[in-house]
């Protein structure tokens, strides 16, 4: 099965080891990393969404007019948008960059992050509330005739829309949140779900969970991940570069704003912590230093090796079922590069090799 890789663009030049500087929307630096993560050979591109940051949606657009073949990744918070409105200003972003439109669902397990749109509901609450949404938008871009909808949190009558994804039905629903109420909405509703980088055992696990919960809805899922990979000419040389990071992450926590919450309020956080606990190197390469030092804000997890040790290691997750892999740097443009370079060809290459004795295993057999 080919394996689509994903990219980060952000809104100005920023990481763990690079403080943010000028605008907050830099449209050179937009355009420059759509143009690098296209021409090396990514699939789509995952524009991020925090209650502070620029407009997903819009940044997407921006990246779609300065590129032909790149995918989006919208990231995406239900509530906040009528959900009958966002199927619309999803698809009509669909058919502006030419059906390159995907969305990624972010139900948000900060209390305190999402007071600051307004949203005090529970998490119990809130993951309720995004089963509603995702019921309607699924609608809205389906339905050849206006519809209703009844709803805890949303009623909608006569709901339709003129504008369609371009296949017709959808476009991909990406969906993230590891607590038992995300597994359960993800179920329903995930094309693809979305893990950060965690050990095999813990990703093993998830898809487990998550196979069984969408089971009982009769549909399958895809499987993401996200990772920070570290590349180098030689092992010794990667670990090494993973050190120095650590050291100007540490060094720059208050510039960069990448310091270690008091408390960690979200699933996926305290797992790739219960990682970190284990140690900082598992697995074959899996590096969770830079995770326990920010309180694994966000995807913060690597693996360290040469490009073709961290392939392997891809490959390895490819085995366990993720088909969808989401690489970014922390020197955001110049990583995207070499990954493009070195690391990707490399990768699919390993997994169409598997593809092809598991092919020839099963006419063996």
């Amino acid at each position: 099965m080919p394996v689509d890789f994903i990219g980060f663009v952000n809104g100005r030049n920023h990481s763990e080891i690079v403080p943010a500087e000028g605008p907050v929307v830099n449209l050179d630096h937009v355009e420059a990393a759509a143009k690098i993560h296209e021409n090396g050979g990514f699939d789509r591109v995952l524009v991020a969404f925090h209650s502070n940051s620029p407009e997903s949606i819009l940044i997407s657009q921006h990246v779609a007019s300065v590129t032909r073949r790149l995918g989006l990744m919208v990231a995406h918070r239900p509530g906040f948008t009528a959900p009958t409105l966002a199927a619309r200003q999803l698809a009509t972003l669909d058919a502006i960059s030419g059906g390159r439109a995907a969305v990624h669902i972010i139900t948000g397990g900060d209390d305190r992050e999402l007071q600051a749109d307004g949203d005090h509901l529970t998490k119990a609450e809130r993951y309720a509330r995004t089963s509603e949404y995702l019921d309607i938008v699924r609608r809205e871009w389906s339905s050849d005739a206006p519809f209703d909808y009844d709803g805890k949190y949303y009623k909608v009558r006569g709901a339709h829309s003129a504008i369609r994804p371009q296949n017709g039905s959808s476009i991909p629903v990406f969906f993230g949140g590891s607590s038992e109420e995300a597994i359960a909405v993800a179920g329903k509703h995930a094309d693809i779900y979305a893990l950060w980088g965690e050990t095999y055992e813990q990703v093993r696990e998830t898809i487990a969970r998550v196979k069984a919960s969408a089971a009982q809805h009769g549909r399958t899922v895809r499987f993401s991940l996200s990772l920070r990979p570290i590349l180098a000419e030689t092992e010794e040389a990667a670990w090494a570069k993973a050190e120095q990071i650590l050291e100007t992450a540490r060094g720059l926590q208050e510039q960069t704003g990448y310091a270690r919450p008091t408390v960690v309020p979200n699933e996926g956080s305290r797992r790739l912590l219960a990682a970190a606990a284990q140690g900082a190197r598992l697995d074959k390469r899996l590096w969770t230093g830079l995770a326990a030092l920010t309180g694994a804000r966000g995807n913060s997890t690597s693996l360290v090796g040469t490009a073709e040790q961290v392939a392997d290691a891809l490959l390895d997750y490819y085995r366990l079922g993720v088909t969808n892999i989401l690489i970014r740097g922390f020197d955001p443009l110049q990583d995207a590069y070499v990954y493009g370079r070195d690391l990707i060809p490399l990768a699919r290459r390993l997994i169409a090799e598997e593809d092809a004795r598991s092919g020839a295993g099963r006419e063996a057999a």
